[in-house]
């Protein structure tokens, strides 16, 4: 875990308390942002967002096929507007606002992306949507590309911890998903966009400014709300805001100090600012999770744990008398029969069993919640409100008993979900899982080359090229 992510969230204090000195945090982090356009990152860091950027990849091409995804289709073509970036899987060109915009909602089209596990911020969906078409207008490297999302995972994530992200949503009703999001879109774009340093204090309070998300957004039943809170929207204002600044409009310099500031406004604890101390030292993008499996994030632990048992044990669905899981008491309602397949935890749990796995393809495939042979599984699955898991660290974890029709009883607890810091997945699995996800659009051919553009983004001159690949003409 990072140690800007290990400090505790703060619980927030009063307007009055927050009026302390923040030790100028936004000249800080403005040099930092100027500071990070040439940096040299180490290897680990570079592979791990070379990961996290395939995986929002495929996030972004398979989500642009689900209902968010063509609605935002059907927006940004009615816009129009100049001919600055390309939106992934179709024919368009548009502004490099509007592109950001709708490969935002594209990678959060529902729950495929990653997330860091402190503040529960989504930084690829956010991040790489900005980075990328901002550095396809600009005509930026893949080494600059690899930088801009770097740095967006950084300042995403820390503002959330700055801002007490449990205490933001569940005593305030705002939801921090798009507030880090929009300040880490703003510096992944402002470092590709603009050109001196000062600026950069702008950009913070242009991003600052665009403050916006409310928790009204979980009653959202079809995700496409959800898309635009959590991702279209912070990427749209970020790239917003540096595309502002570069055009040269001036603003505040200190955004995040005084009264009145960012800060005070928002009532953040003012010992927060401690959050942004190891900048430049441990990368956040090195601590979020990659979801091995396309579904909610509290169903991956189950779909480990079966897979263990179906590795390690012969059996087939047919022995199957009951199946049992056990999940925190916290996160079990999330998955608990939702009416979305790729987040309803018993549908889930019975086509792992039936199909041997699940892909992106099936788990989002609302005809396959009334196949027979699922349904018969499905009707054996009880799930069990875990207070003991609740408390258990990691978080996220899940027990899976199997009853067979010989008497065994087969059980497996999932610790360490696949994708997280503690349990990383290989380069094979996350291109493996980017090749599920985009191939269906961009045929196998197409989906191989862009995963091998990523392995070598660094020897890439121009972030058009990776571009290209992921349009398709005619849509």
């Amino acid at each position: 875990m990072a140690a800007a992510a290990m400090r505790p969230l703060h619980a927030g204090a009063t307007a009055q308390e927050s009026k302390a000195p923040s030790n100028d945090v936004t000249g800080r982090l403005a040099r930092y942002m100027a500071a990070s356009r040439n940096a040299e990152l180490p290897p680990e860091v570079i592979l791990a967002a070379k990961h996290r950027i395939l995986d929002t990849l495929g996030a972004i091409v398979s989500g642009a096929k689900l209902k968010p995804g063509e609605m935002a289709i059907r927006y940004v073509r009615a816009q129009g507007g100049a001919a600055e970036a390309s939106v992934p899987t179709t024919d368009i060109r548009t502004t490099v606002v509007n592109a950001a915009l709708a490969a935002g909602m594209f990678a959060h089209a529902d729950e495929t992306d990653d997330f860091e596990p402190v503040t529960k911020a989504h930084p690829g969906c956010v991040v790489v949507p900005a980075a990328l078409s901002m550095g396809e207008r600009e005509d930026r490297s893949g080494t600059d590309f690899i930088r801009a999302v770097v740095l967006g995972y950084d300042l995403c994530a820390r503002v959330g911890v700055m801002l007490g992200a449990r205490h933001f949503l569940h005593q305030r009703g705002f939801d921090t998903h798009a507030f880090g999001g929009g300040i880490g879109a703003a510096t992944a774009a402002g470092t590709l966009a603009v050109r001196e340093s000062t600026p950069m204090r702008h950009v913070l309070s242009y991003a600052a400014q665009q403050a916006a998300g409310l928790a009204t957004l979980f009653r959202d039943s079809g995700h496409v709300e959800k898309a635009f809170v959590f991702a279209g929207m912070p990427a749209r204002n970020g790239v917003t805001a540096a595309t502002m600044v570069e055009a040269g409009m001036t603003g505040v310099g200190d955004v995040f100090d005084g009264d009145p500031s960012f800060c005070s406004a928002f009532a953040v604890d003012p010992g927060a600012a401690p959050a942004f101390d190891d900048l430049g030292t441990v990368f956040e993008i090195t601590q979020t999770n990659i979801k091995r499996w396309s579904v909610g994030s509290p169903v991956q632990a189950v779909l480990d744990s079966l897979e263990s048992l179906m590795s390690r044990h012969a059996f087939t669905a047919a022995d199957i008398t009951a199946i049992a899981v056990h999940l925190p008491e916290t996160s079990a309602g999330v998955v608990d029969n939702r009416d979305m397949p790729s987040i309803n935890v018993q549908h889930l749990a019975a086509l792992m069993l039936h199909d041997r796995t699940v892909s992106f393809a099936a788990s989002h495939d609302a005809r396959r919640m009334a196949d027979p042979g699922v349904l018969a599984l499905r009707g054996k699955v009880e799930l069990i409100r875990s207070a003991e898991l609740a408390r258990a660290e990691p978080a996220r974890q899940a027990i899976v008993e199997l009853t067979l029709a010989d008497r065994r009883k087969l059980r497996h607890h999932t610790q360490a979900v696949r994708g997280t810091n503690t349990n990383p997945m290989t380069r094979d699995e996350v291109a493996a899982k980017a090749f599920d996800l985009m191939s269906p659009s961009l045929g196998e051919n197409g989906a191989h080359r862009v995963v091998e553009r990523v392995w070598e983004l660094e020897r890439l001159p121009s972030l058009a090229a990776l571009g290209s690949l992921l349009q398709r003409k005619g849509k």
